[in-house]
């Protein structure tokens, strides 16, 4: 069940992560479920065609019928006969800042989830385990926003213009200044949305000529980034360092197709924790291999700047690393700040690069200086800038909450996966009829949570994702442990044997060589 690495001297600690395998019955009845269903959906489908059933589905009118069909591909068959019987569990509307307790809009179906209505009543204190407040930063504490009022009469709400234009404000100029500081670089760039900060500056990085090298696992957000670049994409084992130096290696001997000539650049992207299997990247060892294949290293730190690290800086400070072994430390405010946006920091030469050439800069309106205040008192707090020891009491306790979260799940027998130290905690669910039932019952104990499956994740790898936060207290974690205890028994969740890593290419092959 742990995985646990010290590989020579590139680790300082023992590295630990779970990929617990479920048992095989569990797997069967899992892919049984999704048969069933499937069978079910094809036998409603054949009743709408027949006016048996209701249609509520977009449909092509009779004219559109020789046409390529719009609404007939497996996507859309899977979305109208599995996804809407438990689409109640998503999309819930909150009522309130997004805390470790939110309240929240009740609604009800009268058609099988196909519409909803608000019956006006609101649910209140439902402990959140599902927003990435890692920091406990989304508060509405009248004397921590001071600063950001302050800022929003002073300035406004909107900036309307771009970076390039009239959007460069002084909040932006210190704002970027504070980042550089943070993180220990020479330079950085702050974007208005996050996941533009990876789609919109990847391709401006790379182009036709060059190679990326990306984690099967990554976010949307670099996967869109890297197709727009017109670079040519291969994927390799997630966090598995034998499959990207096979990769690395090839690229280096065979270089481009075809032509054989070399690769202009070659750039591997990774995520500091991946968010949807809790997982930490290797960066020892990625670090390591990017020195010696020459290539570039670009690392998204969207969930573990501020959750991971001694004082909160992310994967690099984690594993007791110098920024300077990664190219381009890429970053979001969404999550641990409490605010919005995201940004690129390293080298000068890489920052002025952006400033001229990022589709981001150029075109998107730049970020809101209130937003661009709320990541100021945040990073302050964190830094100590603020005369306090807050921000370093709240990394702390982020790191006491998920390691006892962790391992009181471990104890009950649920199977879990990603790092001990991961903030992001993946609850394994599998079966399909399972995920609605879990959603709900615990949203009548009063706790939100997030459940996610196909095709976000793989068929038979259904879960609940909880994000711990620092502000959770002791007593709330207990709530929801209790909870889940209960409801482990009664959903039958409990699976863990302590078995073999379902993984095992990742970590039980003969480890290669890295040469410093």
């Amino acid at each position: 069940q742990k995985n646990g690495v010290s590989n020579g001297t590139l680790y300082k600690k023992t590295f630990v992560e779970h990929f617990e395998q479920a048992p095989m019955y569990v797997a069967v009845l899992t892919f049984v479920g999704f048969g069933v269903g499937t069978i079910f959906g094809y036998l409603r489908d054949f009743m709408r065609a027949w006016g048996l059933e209701k249609r509520n589905i977009a449909a092509e009118r009779e004219e559109q019928k020789d046409f390529v069909p719009l609404y007939q591909d497996f996507e859309n068959f899977y979305t109208r006969n599995l996804y809407m019987r438990i689409r109640d569990n998503w999309n819930r509307p909150i009522c309130s800042v997004p805390g470790p307790q939110f309240d929240l809009m009740e609604r009800v179906t009268d058609d099988y989830n196909w519409t909803f209505r608000f019956t006006g009543r609101t649910i209140k204190n439902v402990i959140n385990m599902g927003s990435y407040n890692y920091l406990g930063f989304a508060e509405t504490d009248v004397n921590a926003l001071k600063t950001v009022t302050i800022e929003l009469q002073k300035y406004g709400a909107g900036v309307c213009s771009t970076r390039q234009e009239m959007g460069t404000l002084d909040k932006h100029v210190e704002l970027e200044k504070l980042v550089a500081k943070f993180l220990g670089v020479e330079d950085a760039m702050v974007f208005g949305m996050g996941f533009a900060t990876n789609s919109m500056n990847i391709p401006a990085l790379v182009g036709k000529g060059c190679l990326i090298l990306s984690d099967e696992l990554n976010h949307t957000s670099l996967v869109l980034g890297a197709r727009l670049s017109g670079a040519t994409i291969r994927i390799f084992k997630h966090n598995n360092m034998q499959s990207l130096e096979k990769l690395l290696r090839d690229a280096i001997i065979y270089g481009q197709p075809r032509s054989r000539r070399a690769w202009r650049k070659i750039i591997i992207l990774v995520e500091g924790i991946y968010s949807m299997e809790g997982s930490i990247v290797r960066l020892p060892e990625l670090v390591s291999l990017k020195k010696k294949y020459k290539a570039y290293l670009y690392l998204d730190e969207a969930h573990s700047i501020g959750a991971v690290g001694a004082t909160g800086r992310g994967v690099v400070e984690y594993f007791g690393m110098s920024p300077d072994d990664v190219d381009v430390l890429m970053g979001t405010f969404t999550k641990s700040f409490g605010a919005a946006g995201g940004y690129i920091a390293g080298k000068k030469d890489l920052v002025d690069f952006l400033r001229t050439h990022s589709h981001s800069a150029v075109y998107a309106t730049s970020m809101c200086p209130p937003v661009a205040e709320q990541i100021i008192r945040a990073m302050k707090c964190l830094m100590g800038l603020d005369g306090t020891t807050q921000g370093l009491q709240r990394v702390r306790q982020l790191g006491k909450n998920t390691r006892y979260f962790r391992r009181r799940l471990h104890e009950m027998g649920f199977i879990i996966y990603g790092n001990d130290d991961s903030p992001v905690v993946p609850l394994l669910l599998y079966m399909p009829g399972k995920i609605g039932a879990f959603a709900r019952r615990m949203l009548e104990k009063n706790i939100g949570v997030v459940v996610v499956g196909f095709p976000a994740t793989p068929i038979t790898e259904s879960r609940a994702r909880f994000c711990v936060s620092a502000a959770h207290t002791r007593e709330m974690l207990d709530t929801v442990l209790n909870a889940l205890d209960e409801l482990g028994d009664f959903l039958h969740l409990k699976y863990s044997r302590y078995s073999k890593s379902s993984h095992p290419e990742l970590y039980e092959e003969t480890r290669l060589e890295l040469e410093d």
